[in-house]
């Protein structure tokens, strides 16, 4: 019987980076999933201005004890697309929480909608598996926590800029090189590939020119205590090879919508070079954003990009067939 759901949300620091303003250490907001005590009264929750919330993210108690059991549960490492947040995929993480799972998510600095953009936020995208791994090491010396976690069973989920991140968790190096060759074999500048979420374009072209010349998106940031990955439609894939693909030798699962373009084609790279992984197209013109949480009317009306989808996709169903997709994939490969 599925378990009532607890949220709770932690502030983490890593001192061995700046944030982007460069005065404090770069802040880790996480957001946490756990099955909950039988008492816990869920309500409705909303991502947005009280008086005019712009997505609906279901039900869930907040602040509320965790289910005390003897055996620890598993955790899945949660990461949001390009300038979201982790909220988004409550879907998911709520789905997997309710069936005996701890989520945990990082809401990346600089690149999530809670707080300013920053162009280096969106073009350091290896800033984003370090940090879930300083997440985690901070993640399991809670009191709360911590001794609730099993360590032998740890996997990640992410979505878009996500699907990369927990790729690259799982052992996935990448290069600006093959990046910039790949559109441009396309007769595309890779530096004007500006995502829709990020609207400053100068701010952007300065940005790249600093980054592209950066090696330390080539380094491995495999986290070896991650045993398997859950990635829906990820992006990022033209950078990455054959070589740079290779290391990732544990279980994987892609799933894109057939609506999903171009990062359509990167789910399909990725499927090809990772040779052991899963990999489904949802029909039915699902598209990327279909992975997003349902909009209000509001939102609707006010982000149509992020919250309509084509005529009879139904977003609630989508999330219901790939969160129970994803703990079907993780309960086999963490023996759940």
């Amino acid at each position: 019987m599925p378990h009532k759901v607890g949220c709770r949300s932690l502030y983490f620091e890593d001192p061995n980076r700046r944030a982007w303003d460069g005065d404090r250490p770069r802040p880790l907001l996480t957001d946490i999933w756990y099955p909950a005590t039988p008492d816990a009264i869920e309500t409705d929750q909303f991502i947005g201005p009280p008086d005019t919330p712009l997505f609906k993210i279901g039900k869930v108690a907040t602040n509320v004890p965790m289910l005390d059991t003897p055996d620890p549960f598993p955790l899945i490492l949660l990461s949001h697309g390009t300038g979201g947040a982790t909220k988004q995929h409550s879907w998911l993480a709520y789905h997997l929480a309710a069936h005996g799972y701890v989520v945990a998510g990082v809401n990346h600095h600089g690149n999530n909608a809670l707080e300013p953009y920053v162009a280096e936020g969106f073009l350091r995208f290896w800033e984003r598996p370090r940090d879930l791994t300083i997440m985690l090491d901070h993640l399991l010396q809670t009191p709360d926590f911590g001794p609730q976690i099993d360590q032998t069973r740890i996997g990640a989920a992410g979505f878009s800029l996500g699907g990369y991140t927990v790729i690259a968790l799982a052992g996935g190096r990448a290069s600006f090189a093959a990046f910039q060759a790949a559109f441009a074999a396309m007769g595309v500048d890779a530096s004007a590939m500006m995502p829709p979420e990020f609207t400053d374009a100068q701010a952007w072209a300065e940005a790249f020119g600093r980054v592209a010349s950066d090696t330390e998106h080539h380094a491995s940031y495999r986290d070896e205590r991650v045993k398997a990955i859950f990635a829906i439609a990820p992006a990022l894939a033209q950078a990455f090879t054959a070589d740079g693909l290779a290391p990732v030798t544990i279980p994987v699962s892609l799933v894109v919508g057939e609506d999903d373009t171009p990062p359509f084609t990167d789910a399909a790279h990725y499927a090809k070079l990772i040779p052991q992984a899963e990999f489904e197209v949802l029909g039915g013109h699902v598209g990327h954003y279909t992975f997003l949480a349902e909009g209000t009317l509001v939102g609707r009306q006010m982000l149509p990009q992020l919250c309509n989808d084509a005529l009879g996709v139904d977003r609630r169903a989508v999330h219901q067939r790939v969160a129970e997709k994803a703990r079907v994939f993780f309960d086999g490969a963490l023996g759940g």
